[in-house]
């Protein structure tokens, strides 16, 4: 089961530097779809701990609740939650002022991250 959880973790932390690194590139877009997916696989991580299974959805906000994650967690993964759709398909809206938003992404999921280490 640990195995399982550390793989997630890494994966998780991996997708985070592909994120920064497509980010400081200008490739905003590739790099909020890998901001969602690591927090996404954080938290799964998190569930495994929990719950002993695996859980397939990439509702960041479900996710958070379905482990009892802090009210901010569950806050930040709403302002994330979005990249999924937007970053994949041209029909989804997208977000605002995105750009001047980044640095602020970028802090949701490291935080989510550290928290996630902790639940783990």
């Amino acid at each position: 089961m640990m195995e399982e959880i550390k793989k997630w973790l890494e994966q998780a932390e991996k997708d985070f530097e592909t994120a920064k690194y497509n980010l400081e590139g200008d490739k905003i877009e590739a790099g909020m779809f890998f901001l969602q997916q690591s927090v996404e696989k954080a938290l799964k991580a998190v569930h495994i701990k929990k719950n002993k299974k695996l859980i397939k959805i990439h509702d960041l906000v479900l996710l958070a609740k379905k482990i009892n994650a802090s009210k901010k967690i569950i806050d930040y993964c709403k302002e994330l939650n979005p990249a999924y759709l937007y970053t994949r398909y041209p029909d989804i809206p997208k977000i605002d002022n995105l750009e001047n938003k980044i640095s602020e992404f970028i802090k949701y999921t490291k935080e989510i991250l550290e928290w996630t280490k902790k639940n783990i």
